[in-house]
């Protein structure tokens, strides 16, 4: 094989490497403690349905004063499937989210749940028949 030839399919291969990495790049939840669990009460500041993954931001009260909790979850599709709208949260709302809080110590986890006011409950997978909101 000529020089030539071997340095054009080393390029191509290089590029086409550069070009599917992002692809394949995806961050470990290594940084949630997943043998722990939170349930904080709060307000919904915001929620955001976005790809590649939702976030909720709820405001609890720790000592007096505020603290914003980001709740990371999964895609809006995995969401709908659970029964999941993107009106199904909205600012200023009373919840209890329930998560596996971040290793760090840091106000923040890997959301499982939410229970509204009304005792219904939401996740990440589809509820049971006769369950949810």
């Amino acid at each position: 094989m000529s020089n030539k030839l071997a340095a054009a399919i080393a390029a191509l291969i290089a590029s086409l490497a550069v070009m599917i990495s992002p692809a394949l790049a995806h961050h470990s939840m290594a940084g949630f403690d997943r043998a722990q669990t939170v349930a904080l009460e709060g307000t919904v500041k915001e929620f955001s349905w976005t790809n590649p993954h939702c976030w909720i931001e709820l405001e609890t009260v720790k000592d007096g004063k505020t603290v914003i909790w980001n709740f990371e979850m999964t895609a809006p599709a995995y969401l709908v499937r659970a029964g999941w709208k993107k009106t199904s949260l909205q600012a200023g709302q009373k919840v209890t989210i329930t998560g596996n809080p971040l290793k760090s110590g840091e106000s923040g986890a890997l959301f499982v749940s939410v229970k509204f006011a009304d005792g219904t409950v939401l996740g990440q997978q589809a509820a049971p028949a006769g369950k949810g909101k």
